[in-house]
């Protein structure tokens, strides 16, 4: 592992195929309307919205005190750990994943506290569009960005 953005990226690996055979479409850094960036953004097939929040290490998560902010975009609101990171940091209002670059597992469920109609809405359209974004420049790399 080069580094800690190589780790970063091979646990959101892990967390959105986990994540998908729990039945959630996802999308990494995902901009939300408060100016923040979602590590992971999941919609389940009954329109409920997670966000995975996804440290590296513990100064990473120490160094971190802006993801109470997501709070008020996503139904449960979880953190996805290495194996080796210690768990009792993790908030007890939040899930709990652990994650490696070929899977994960919730060992603990995160509440759920469901968002307003309106910003629900907000959101799932914000991800339909930037997943249609994400697949036409897949498609067409000179596609313009939505």
């Amino acid at each position: 592992m080069s580094d800690a953005r190589d780790l970063a990226k091979e646990l959101c690996r892990g967390v959105c195929r986990a994540l998908a055979q729990r039945g959630f479409a996802t999308l990494a850094d995902v901009s939300l309307a408060n100016g923040r960036r979602a590590d992971v953004l999941a919609l389940g097939r009954e329109g409920e919205l997670a966000i995975v929040e996804i440290k590296c290490s513990v100064a990473d998560f120490k160094s971190d005190r802006k993801w109470p902010e997501y709070r008020d975009f996503c139904d449960r609101l979880y953190f996805a750990v290495p194996e080796d990171f210690p768990a009792a940091l993790i908030p007890a209002g939040c899930g709990l994943i652990r994650a490696d670059p070929f899977g994960a597992a919730v060992l603990r469920e995160a509440p759920h506290q469901p968002l307003a109609a309106a910003r629900r809405r907000a959101l799932t359209l914000r991800f339909a569009t930037l997943a249609a974004g994400r697949l036409q420049r897949m498609l067409d790399p000179a596609a313009e960005e939505v």
